[in-house]
């Protein structure tokens, strides 16, 4: 399989926890969904307001960073991604709501990850950058 690298970053707030789990091998792999503003004015000026979930995963020590760091609210700025299509449509995984509204995600693999804030300021979160590099392909 052919990885397609962009130069792509996105910044948006965690919706929940960053969860954790671990390869066969004992590699770290951690998850968590980012919520990214998309608003716009249309041609009658009009303020329309999208939204678009998109799911991160990332590996090793970074992934330990994250599941350290990543909480409910926290704000985030994601690169080096990896765009992961669903396998059976080619883009976006779509579901509906439990009110049955349709929905969409989209799922990435980053290799960089900077904490801008979190809904807790202060409470010892660090702003920063932390890089981390994978050695497998995401086993999903």
């Amino acid at each position: 399989m052919t990885q397609n690298f962009f130069n792509l970053s996105f910044e948006g707030v965690a919706g929940k926890d960053c969860e954790m789990r671990y390869q066969p091998s004992g590699d770290p792999i951690a998850s968590f969904s980012v919520a990214v503003n998309d608003d716009y004015n249309n041609k009658s000026g009009e303020l329309i307001k999208r939204m678009a979930w998109i799911r991160v995963t990332v590996f090793g020590k970074l992934a330990e960073l994250c599941n350290q760091y990543v909480k409910k609210g926290t704000r985030v700025i994601v690169y080096d991604c990896q765009l992961n299509p669903d396998p059976a449509t080619g883009g976006p995984k779509v579901w509906n709501a439990k009110d049955g509204t349709p929905c969409a995600s989209y799922e990435v693999k980053a290799n960089r990850v900077r904490f801008l804030s979190s809904r807790d300021e202060g409470q010892g979160q660090p702003a920063g950058e932390f890089v981390g590099a994978p050695d497998d392909d995401i086993p999903f």
